[in-house]
């Protein structure tokens, strides 16, 4: 969490400082995916994992196509507490623009969590609203360092909720508000003309 925190400015962002990281056993594990406009539209991935919310930077959002294999650049560790953050960072602070909770739910290692992180496979179902069912991360290119998620690819694998259909596009709502991109920066006070970049265009 150093590492989250030192980017920071908690005077001024509204981002969860965070508590300390509890590695203790739970029922159920969260994920969160985060819609984010900032100098660069991407998709933030991230699965609670002893007591922090690994993360990783999805460029063009997550896909329910299998054959379509998408980016996903490891970040620093987030808190659990980030998962119901939805708003605005400052234009000044680090990633600053808006936040959208674009999907939420609960997730389950179909492998060893460790050794998935080790050896750059970690296969896992999703239960949320719009992801479901059986992926994996595949890692393609080490980080540098101690820093063993660095490069890796979001696949969806083939099941019943497999599908060719544009999930980002066909559901760009918030999954706790319902609002589009400018609606969250409009009541945060943000830069609504830039968020309204990342919404449907009619």
């Amino acid at each position: 969490m150093a590492k989250y925190r030192t980017k920071r400015d908690f005077k001024i962002t509204s981002e969860p400082e965070g508590l300390a990281p509890k590695d203790a056993p739970k029922e159920s594990l969260i994920f969160v995916v985060q819609k984010h406009q900032s100098s660069h539209l991407h998709y933030d991935f991230r699965l609670e994992w002893r007591g922090v919310l690994l993360s990783w930077a999805v460029p063009k959002g997550p896909s329910l196509d299998p054959s379509i294999k998408r980016l996903a650049m490891a970040v620093e560790d987030h808190p659990v507490e980030y998962a119901k953050f939805e708003g605005i960072i400052p234009e000044d602070q680090y990633g600053g623009g808006t936040v959208m909770v674009w999907d939420q739910g609960t997730w389950e290692p179909e492998t060893d969590i460790e050794s998935g992180l080790r050896n750059g496979e970690l296969k896992f179902s999703l239960h949320g609203k719009k992801l479901r069912g059986s992926w994996v991360l595949v890692r393609t290119r080490r980080g540098p360092g101690k820093m063993e998620r660095a490069s890796w690819l979001l696949i969806k694998h083939r099941d019943r909720y497999a599908s060719t259909s544009d999930v980002v596009t066909d559901k760009p709502r918030s999954v706790v508000s319902r609002r589009l991109m400018a609606g969250i920066a409009a009541a945060a006070g943000g830069n609504i003309k830039k968020a309204a970049e990342s919404d449907p265009q009619r």
